[in-house]
């Protein structure tokens, strides 16, 4: 389904810029009354519009970074994942954001906000108008199609405020009900999520009636009500909803893990909630293309694209992808010795006859989510190091890799004279994510034996990645093994967040994890204490408990009169 690039705009009060009485009674230009949108094509129109937000655009193609569906910023900048990359001077609310030290006037944060709201605000619209055409005396929709309208409008509605709550936390309710010009942020809106989501999955089924690639589902409702309720600790009621997902697909080990990443295989098997890139064919420059990561490609001269160096895996991040002589993760956090750090640091000669050590043993999905020097990347050929870093003593020496689509689809694939808007879709939730939130839930209930099936699931599809060869021989010395036992309940439990990890690196999960699992303060602080011997920047870096939310932006909080209130520690 392709995304629209307009704004539906709802006429409820109408100004008077005439003294004729006939002005009155004509409906001001561009604006829709609100007896045009109580029809079937205008609520249709409306709950296409409420899509057409989930990537993150409102209006243009930059900006849009803090309301990426990537969540690239905010899942994974603020993790031990990533840096923001690019140079010191460039977006500097991304640095503070970095830095856990971010003020109420972040644009990046307003940005998200903004953009959820708008989202919200069309679900509720689109839910608002349909009651009323159905209650009407106009052409009514079949009753089939009018649940199935208020269960793609709640699950959006639902998508959205997680997201908001996610980062937020106290957030208000705003609901189709909802009369107030302002309303209290101190309530917690997960019920109303669960509820939405609960609805969705009661009212839609497995394939949406309009048949279009990218609406909603029973599928994904019920992965993302299991989302919602492993983030409360629900795992007695995730855990059923996650069973019905994974056995409504394909087992993962035959599902390639490189499709996820390929503009050719998007909606596959693998995508059980995806939002819907594309560019060229509606004109729009790449408004509806992915526009929240426009910023995330190497940079330099005589790349298929070269904007703009940000969002840079960090030297952490890639040490964990490091495997024991038995093809296993070093689960104890010594990843860290003798760290891998490509040719960082190096000058001279050194620098300049740098080789990729061929015996260092990883994990291939390692070569699959970063780029680094003297390793082939995807059809752009071999990664030259610091021509393709803006910054790398900023930044560091490796570049992010699922993002990024093939040279040979740039032509195809990327916005008209705007290569780094891309048509890529991003998954919001895949299967794979699925079966390792089913893991956890396990863990919690005590069958480890059925964690280990899945956590293995993932490591032996993970070994079919063919290995990466320049000159002739492998870059890197791949293995991965599966687990023989989860001997304990804390061992499995590590096991399986740290297959997290790895498998969904850079895909927006990773800040959002550590705090929900309640280890976000010890997570960082070790990581800016070995991330800060490479990057002053980061050191030194302490977490308090104000950092696993953000800042309420400070000019909502205005607009509301003061009833917005802010989040305690800001």
């Amino acid at each position: 389904m392709k995304k629209i690039n307009y704004i539906v705009f709802i006429a409820l009060l109408f100004t008077a810029m005439g003294c004729g009485k006939d002005f009155l009674e004509k409906n001001p230009q561009a604006e829709l009354s609100p007896e045009q949108l109580t029809t079937q094509e205008g609520v249709e129109g409306m709950l296409t519009g409420a899509y057409a937000l989930l990537n993150g655009n409102l209006n243009g193609t930059f900006g849009n970074y803090g309301a990426a569906p990537s969540q690239w910023l905010l899942g994974e900048v603020t993790s031990d994942n990533a840096h923001k990359g690019s140079d010191n001077g460039d977006q500097p609310n991304m640095n503070l954001l970095e830095r856990h030290s971010p003020t109420s006037t972040n644009d990046n944060l307003s940005n998200l906000w903004v953009r959820c709201f708008e989202g919200i605000q069309r679900c509720n619209n689109t839910l608002r108008y349909l009651a009323a055409l159905q209650g009407g005396s106009g052409i009514k929709f079949p009753e089939a199609r009018a649940i199935e309208i208020q269960g793609e409008a709640r699950l959006l509605r639902g998508h959205f405020y997680f997201f908001l709550a996610r980062v937020f936390k106290n957030v208000p309710l705003i609901t189709e009900a909802t009369k107030e010009n302002a309303v209290d942020n101190r309530t917690d809106i997960y019920p109303q999520i669960v509820a939405d989501l609960k609805f969705s999955v009661d009212n839609l089924a497995a394939v949406n009636s309009k048949q279009q690639v990218g609406r909603v589902n029973k599928v994904i409702a019920q992965a993302y009500l299991g989302k919602v309720y492993l983030y409360q600790k629900k795992y007695a009621e995730a855990l059923p909803l996650f069973n019905s997902v994974i056995a409504s697909r394909a087992n993962i080990e035959t599902l390639p893990y490189t499709d996820n990443f390929d503009i050719t295989k998007e909606n596959g098997p693998e995508s059980i909630f995806a939002v819907q890139h594309s560019v060229g064919s509606d004109g729009s420059g790449g408004d509806n293309g992915n526009v929240g990561d426009i910023l995330n490609f190497p940079y330099g001269t005589g790349l298929p694209i070269t904007c703009c160096g940000f969002f840079q895996p960090s030297i952490d991040l890639a040490n964990s992808f490091k495997v024991t002589a038995a093809g296993l993760p070093y689960l104890d956090g010594t990843y860290r010795a003798d760290p891998y750090k490509s040719d960082f640091g190096l000058a001279g000669a050194d620098k300049t006859n740098y080789k990729v050590n061929r015996t260092l043993a990883v994990d291939p999905r390692m070569d699959y989510t970063m780029g680094r020097r003297g390793v082939p990347f995807r059809d752009w050929g071999i990664m030259q190091g610091d021509s393709w870093i803006r910054e790398p003593s900023n930044g560091g020496p490796f570049v992010a890799y699922k993002n990024v689509i093939e040279a040979a689809q740039v032509s195809s694939g990327t916005g008209p004279g705007n290569t780094n808007v891309t048509g890529l879709n991003v998954n919001i939730i895949r299967l794979a994510d699925v079966y390792l939130m089913a893991a956890e839930c396990e863990v919690e209930a005590g069958s480890l034996g059925r964690a280990l099936t899945l956590v293995n699931n993932i490591r032996t599809r993970a070994a079919k990645l063919p290995g990466k060869s320049a000159d002739g021989s492998p870059v890197a010395s791949y293995k991965v093994s599966v687990y023989p036992s989860f001997p304990t309940q804390e061992y499995a439990r590590t096991a399986v967040r740290f297959e997290r990890r790895l498998e969904l690196s850079l895909e927006g999960h990773r800040f959002y994890d550590l705090v929900r699992w309640g280890i976000v303060k010890q997570t960082l602080e070790s990581y800016f204490g070995f991330e800060g011997g490479y990057f002053a920047y980061l050191k030194p870096v302490l977490i308090e408990p104000r950092d696993e939310y953000f800042p309420i932006p400070q000019d909502q909080i205005d607009r509301s009169g003061g009833v917005l209130k802010q989040n305690e520690g800001y």
